[in-house]
């Protein structure tokens, strides 16, 4: 406070103050000495002014050169003025020196200090303590670069608090769907991130709705809905990153995350019923096919099974029919060296194949043609037993066919009769 306020203040107050006797000199004498003579008045402010600036120069180390024992007027002003600019020295170093420190900030980790001049980047620190240039010259403005940032599109903080301008989109196949999604970023760029950009936040919310806008108008709507989401929400990404590099903007998109994929509420009735419909035609169809697996390898089966068959009898009855050939040609060589022979051994072999299908045999006995009944049927049926308990032990091969030719020899049916009374003498003379 200036020196002739100050006097002035002390003065006015001691012409207020009642106690202060008027007139009298040692009392004017001990107030300019700044001495209080008993309880007659107060110090005069002149002299607190004094002790002050001995006191600060002092502390600083200062000689006090104006004091009362000169007495002199002038040279008391001239000590109280040096005394005076010492202690505004003094104050202005102080303030220089917190004017400076006010240039100290410190940048926590994870993030970055953006340094401007005047208003102008100049640049960016690091993590820790650092110092720039106090104002008006410079400022700084913490960003932090680690921090997961999130943008939301088509709703604000809830799913149910929707966003019909931002959520409702058109397909390639003209069909309208509501979609809610999430963006995640990061800052890879705290300087573009400042100053490139009005307002950010808002930059890559409308980057991401263009995107999504963009991919969702060339799929279709089942696409979206069912097995596209995820690819959708990749291309997305892709291109929200292409447009925000191309804006310059420092924003590395992270993750695009769909919150709800769905058509309007107008229409959500109509369309679950459409769903399940799809949904039954998927079922049927499914079974159909699963019937249908099950059905034609069966058939196949089948199929391949009488051709197999069909396979075995051609080449059965093939065999069969080589092997009677052949063993008619056989008989055939012995029928020509011994036709009586061979013809009987015929006839045996023929009436044993019958007789042995046979359960009753009639026999023309020559005494008194009278019909003898043999039991064949228990006989066959014994034989029958033996027969196939032979064949549980051993197969059999299958019995083969006699073939005859189809033109017989002619044989002279009187010749045969002949040959046949004499081999009957023959044996009965025997």
């Amino acid at each position: 406070m200036p020196l002739p306020l100050l006097k002035r203040i002390g003065l006015k107050l001691s012409l207020n103050d009642p106690r202060w006797g008027s007139g009298n000199k040692d009392g004017n004498k001990h107030a300019q000495e700044g001495k209080k003579p008993g309880n007659e008045g107060p110090p005069d402010l002149d002299q607190l002014w004094r002790d002050f600036n001995q006191r600060l120069n002092g502390l600083f180390g200062q000689k006090n050169r104006g004091g009362g024992s000169n007495g002199g007027g002038s040279g008391g002003s001239g000590g109280e003025m040096k005394g005076a600019g010492a202690t505004f020295g003094a104050v202005g170093a102080i303030a220089a020196l917190v004017w400076l420190a006010s240039g100290a900030f410190i940048v926590q980790e994870g993030q970055t200090g953006v340094v401007t001049t005047f208003g102008k980047f100049s640049h960016t620190t690091p993590a820790g303590f650092n110092w720039r240039w106090p104002y008006p010259f410079q400022a700084d403005e913490t960003v932090n670069v680690s921090q997961v940032r999130t943008v939301e599109v088509g709703y604000r903080s809830n799913v149910k608090n929707k966003q019909a301008r931002e959520s409702l989109m058109l397909t390639d196949d003209e069909n309208i769907i509501d979609i809610q999604f999430a963006v995640q970023f990061k800052l890879k760029d705290p300087v573009a991130w400042l100053y490139n950009n009005r307002d950010p936040e808002d930059t890559v919310r409308q980057v991401a709705e263009t995107s999504i806008r963009e991919i969702v108008g060339k799929s279709k709507m089942d696409f979206v809905l069912y097995e596209g989401r995820e690819k959708v929400a990749f291309e997305t990404q892709q291109l929200m990153q292409q447009i925000l590099d191309r804006y310059a903007s420092g924003v590395q998109v992270t993750n695009v995350t769909m919150q709800g994929v769905q058509p309007p509420e107008q229409v959500q009735a109509a369309f679950d019923d459409a769903v399940k419909a799809s949904q039954d035609r998927e079922r049927q169809k499914n079974e159909g096919q699963a019937y249908a697996n099950d059905v034609v390898p069966k058939a196949r089966g089948e199929a391949f099974r009488l051709l197999q068959q069909a396979e075995a009898y051609r080449a059965q009855v093939t065999e069969n029919a080589s092997g009677n050939a052949d063993r008619f040609k056989q008989v055939l060589v012995e029928y020509q060296k011994a036709p009586a022979v061979t013809r009987d051994r015929m006839y045996l072999d023929t009436m044993q194949q019958i007789f042995a299908s046979t359960s009753k045999v009639m026999v023309d006995s020559k005494a008194g043609s009278n019909l003898l009944y043999l039991p064949l049927d228990k006989l066959i049926s014994q034989v029958a037993a033996t027969d196939a308990a032979a064949r549980a032990n051993a197969t059999p091969p299958p019995p083969t066919a006699i073939l005859l030719p189809d033109n017989p020899p002619q044989m002279d049916l009187n010749r045969r009769d002949s040959r046949s009374r004499e081999s009957s003498r023959d044996r009965e003379s025997r």
